[in-house]
């Protein structure tokens, strides 16, 4: 009688827990329709988070761009070899330094010997001019079509370097250049004893 009693129990306990009822099958529709803005909350925040890594790529390359342009340095010597001399001639004449020591940035241009600059900022430049005897060296520095200094040496007899200087401000294009003056006359060696240089101290 128990045992009859026992197996009639247990085939209700199957029967309760093998048909589920109206409410389970609410919970469960309940718990698939939770899941469904959950999978559109993760594809969102994946979009955003593919928008925020083309924007952080974009800012990458311009901050490159900007460190790239920062880095101006050049350093020339007139000749790339032998012992020539320059001038005199009948006009002002624009000096080509064609032996390139260093240009990062290639700012200077070794063809027309006109430095170009990249960035509004301040910049040094430096010049030394070799001569000789009894004929004048007058070198000219250039700003546009500014002058800013002048190298100018004459002595009857032996040999010289004259140097200058200066500090300028410079907008993004502006040119700078040397010129030999007319009737003047520059020597260039092996020594690279003439040279011309410049480098960018900081942005504006």
């Amino acid at each position: 009688m128990e045992i009859m009693v026992f197996f009639s129990l247990l085939l209700l306990v199957c029967s309760v827990s093998t048909n589920p009822t109206e409410a389970d099958n609410e919970i469960v529709d309940q718990q698939i329709s939770n899941q469904q803005p959950c999978q559109q909350d993760i594809h969102a925040v994946l979009r955003e988070m593919a928008v925020s890594l083309a924007v952080q790529k974009a800012q990458i390359m311009i901050l490159q761009k900007e460190n790239q342009d920062k880095q101006v340095a050049f350093s020339t010597s007139l000749l790339d070899r032998g012992t020539l001399d320059i001038g005199p001639f009948n006009t002002d004449t624009t000096l080509i330094f064609k032996q390139v020591f260093t240009n990062i940035g290639n700012a200077y241009n070794p063809h027309t010997g006109i430095f170009t600059a990249p960035v509004r900022g301040v910049y040094h430049f430096e010049c030394h001019a070799y001569g000789y005897a009894d004929i004048m060296t007058r070198v000219e520095l250039f700003k546009n079509g500014e002058r800013i200094f002048i190298i100018l040496e004459l002595q009857p007899s032996h040999i010289w370097t004259s140097s200058n200087g200066a500090s300028l401000l410079l907008e993004a294009g502006d040119h700078v250049f040397l010129r030999l003056s007319a009737n003047a006359r520059v020597r260039d060696s092996q020594g690279h004893h003439t040279t011309f240089s410049g480098h960018l101290l900081f942005t504006m």
